[in-house]
């Protein structure tokens, strides 16, 4: 019989992939601002996601941010501050990827604060959780 996944440290652990991944794109010549936007939300995203689980909430397969932490408020879940504004990079999900039309400009360095924080956050989320 197989144990059923963690769901939180799946998703912080992707999270943490994510924002790995736009940390090391900084670097590349040529990579847009749409790629860099599309992990630091994936990271923010499945950040929330993670503390969600936590608390056992149900969440919708989205990628709306603004969402995301809507559905965290009203389940008393005490967001960071310096995610303010975090939604903002729903604008570079799935949806955009797939858009012809051009991207939109990335503040990079808030993008990786947003995804940074996010991470973090969920981490210590958990670990809280484990040391009850």
């Amino acid at each position: 019989m197989s144990e059923l996944p963690d769901v939180p440290r799946m998703l912080v652990a992707l999270a943490a992939d994510d924002e790995l991944i736009a940390r090391s794109l900084l670097t590349v010549e040529g990579v847009t601002d749409a790629g860099v936007g599309f992990h630091t939300q994936q990271a923010v995203e499945k950040s929330l996601k993670a503390v969600l689980a936590l608390k056992d909430v149900k969440f919708p397969f989205t990628h709306d941010l603004n969402g995301l932490l809507q559905m965290c408020e009203k389940s008393g879940i005490d967001v960071p501050h310096d995610l303010a504004g975090a939604g903002a990079l729903s604008l570079f999900a799935v949806r955009l990827r797939y858009d012809a039309s051009p991207a939109a400009h990335l503040d990079r360095d808030e993008a990786l604060k947003w995804a940074a924080s996010a991470v973090e956050w969920a981490r210590s989320a958990i670990d809280r959780a484990d040391a009850r």
